[in-house]
């Protein structure tokens, strides 16, 4: 008997399967419950007033609590991994990421990507694939978008290169885009106490540097716990058997597992930032493996009210994360221009806080 293999499976997009202008409908839609929240909060610790209380919530002029901004980005993100980074060797950055709307429980869920640029490595063994991103709930509205860059490996080294086309991307996202998915806060019903800190906008000074002092060490059980949460099937989080004969022989942990860490670690000095109104640019500078401790520490870039809002003001935050050292010297780039060994993470992002 003549044994035939199922073509059925799938073996994700090759960087030669890509082509600009494509539109790509992602599965599977997903319904996230209070249960997906009470696991976010498991893993990473976050301890933010107004995503932790429903009556915090109401109380500032929400109609509950909205689910964690970074667990909607995740969401978003997971459903795009099968079609655009199965094949990645690696997560490239991130840019114009604009939370659009809050999301609460028992909304589903779902993304499309389009290809907006491509370039082929100089090895012809990889490509850079740009692609932009949308979440949408089950109304059909736009929660979150954002740009991302990832270099996937090629199916066929000898195929042709195709036309080169990088997208020019902002910088910054700009101020009079933010704040859109945040509703007119009561700051007069802001409890600081229950907020856990007395900082509002006005004490936090451009420039400013900020030790969050806590580490939390990551265990191989929980990253994996999470990026399945988050339905994120990219092989190198959880096949040991590949990975021990790959460049670092064990898992890598999700790149973004390393920014919700860093959030939850940032409210030791920035517990009044309750939304993520954008990110702006975002790089994961090295690998994270289980059994390292995560610090981290942030710098205040730039501050401004937004306009036509007298409740709430704007900061950008440039927050970086090390594996196994602690941020009392606030490590960063070094003379030479390269990042300290221990640096894992560089996040450039705007928050929201209460006046």
């Amino acid at each position: 008997m003549t044994e035939i293999a199922s073509p059925k499976s799938f073996a994700g997009n090759f960087f030669e399967d890509f082509r600009l202008g494509q539109v790509i409908r992602h599965a599977t839609p997903r319904t996230v419950t209070s249960g997906d929240v009470a696991l976010y909060t498991a893993l990473y610790g976050s301890r933010f007033a107004v995503q932790s209380s429903d009556a915090f919530a109401r109380i500032i002029g929400y109609r509950r609590a909205p689910i964690d901004d970074l667990l909607v980005f995740h969401i978003v993100f997971g459903k795009t991994v099968p079609d655009i980074s199965l094949n990645a060797v690696a997560n490239l950055g991130y840019a114009d990421c604009r939370f659009l709307c809050p999301v609460y429980p028992g909304a589903t869920l779902t993304t499309t990507s389009e290809v907006i640029g491509l370039k082929e490595n100089s090895s012809a063994k990889t490509g850079v694939v740009y692609v932009r991103s949308t979440g949408r709930d089950d109304t059909g509205r736009a929660v979150l978008e954002y740009v991302r860059w990832v270099m996937v490996r090629k199916r066929d080294e000898a195929s042709p290169a195709p036309v080169e086309q990088v997208p020019v991307l902002p910088k910054v996202v700009p101020i009079e885009a933010l704040g859109v998915s945040v509703p007119p806060i009561d700051e007069l019903g802001w409890d600081d106490d229950a907020a856990g800190s007395r900082h509002r906008f006005g004490d936090y000074s451009v420039g400013e540097r900020i030790d969050h002092i806590d580490g939390m060490t990551v265990e191989e059980a929980e990253h994996q716990i999470a990026t399945r949460l988050y339905q994120n099937p990219a092989k190198v989080h959880f096949n040991q058997w590949a990975e021990s004969r790959g460049r670092f022989g064990k898992r890598l942990i999700y790149g973004g597992h390393v920014i919700s860490l860093a959030r939850a670690l940032s409210f030791n000095g920035l517990a009044n930032a309750f939304h993520i109104a954008a990110v702006n640019a975002g790089r994961h500078v090295a690998p994270l493996h289980a059994g390292s401790t995560v610090f981290a520490w942030s710098e205040i870039l730039d501050k401004a009210q937004l306009p036509g809002r007298n409740d709430v003001g704007v900061l950008r935050i440039r927050t970086i994360a090390t594996a196994d050292k602690p941020c009392d010297d606030f490590p960063d780039r070094l003379d030479g221009g390269d990042f300290d060994p221990a640096v894992i993470l560089d996040l450039d992002y705007w928050v929201l806080m209460p006046l």
